[in-house]
């Protein structure tokens, strides 16, 4: 901890929003940027508390604890911001998530309401932080295709290119096994791409990182529905393990006041 005193001295702060008139135009992201010194300032007030619930996910081990889901290693990575060793954090961060540009965008944010400065005061801004290291990360070229060095001989192919799919896609590819994703949407992304709107995650962010993972050798095979236009049975047959990450394309109706009016559409 680099500020031993910086959650006392230091508020909470979040970028300002865009003004509302230029949104409606461009459909652009909400928030302006934060000066890299504001940034550090929030940074300094990470507690480094004895046990940090935010990194803390909910497991056997921790039922009552609703942080992070990934684990990511929040303490660490704020102090690294702190002391301006963003490539540092960048790895650190890394280490756990594959996608920090798009959780930093939309997760709701679990660690900051598990956050122990948020008992009595306003918690850290920990996903700001997140985004800001890993956009920090792609603006000085730090993030590249990292392709394995070895690879397998084992083939794997995934079904699905939503967050499950492509998290699933880049962890199996990183060990060396060769992938092949199938979407049957014209272009990869699945919730990431048609669920969530420009204003919360811009799609050039999408497709960012799926050049990169193309980069290192994932096979991306879009205009492809498994059980339509290519079976089950074949896959089974052509790959060694067949890993299912479809999403939940169902709607939920809700049937509430107002559900029968004009304009009111299920979102997926």
């Amino acid at each position: 901890m680099g500020n031993p005193t910086g959650f006392i001295d230091v508020a909470r702060q979040l970028p300002e929003d865009r003004d509302a008139k230029e949104r409606l135009i461009d459909w652009q992201e909400v928030h302006e940027h934060m000066s890299e010194a504001d940034i550090k300032e929030q940074a300094s007030r990470c507690m480094d508390c004895g046990v940090p619930f935010c990194m803390s996910g909910k497991s056997q081990y921790a039922p009552a604890v609703a942080g992070c889901p990934v684990n990511n290693l929040i303490p660490e990575w704020n102090d690294l911001i702190y002391r301006g060793r963003w490539k540092e954090a960048l790895l650190r961060l890394h280490k756990t998530n594959n996608f920090p540009e798009f959780t930093g965008r939309v997760c709701p944010a679990p660690c900051e309401g598990s956050c122990v400065l948020g008992i009595n005061a306003d918690p850290v801004t920990i996903k700001h932080h997140e985004v800001s290291i890993i956009e920090r990360g792609f603006a000085e070229g730090w993030v590249v295709a990292n392709p394995p060095k070895q690879r397998t001989g084992q083939t794997v192919a995934v079904i699905g290119s939503g967050p499950a799919g492509l998290a699933a896609a880049a962890q199996l590819n990183s060990a060396g096994h060769l992938v092949t994703l199938y979407e049957r949407a014209d272009r990869i992304g699945g919730l990431l791409m048609y669920g969530i709107p420009n204003m919360k995650l811009q799609k050039e962010v999408v497709e960012r990182r799926v050049q990169i993972m193309a980069e290192e050798g994932i096979n991306f095979v879009t205009h492809t529905e498994v059980g339509k236009d290519i079976s089950m049975q074949r896959l089974a047959d052509e790959f060694d393990s067949v890993v299912i990450a479809t999403g939940a394309t169902v709607p939920r109706d809700l049937p509430v006041l107002g559900r029968n009016a004009k304009g009111v559409h299920f979102a997926m």
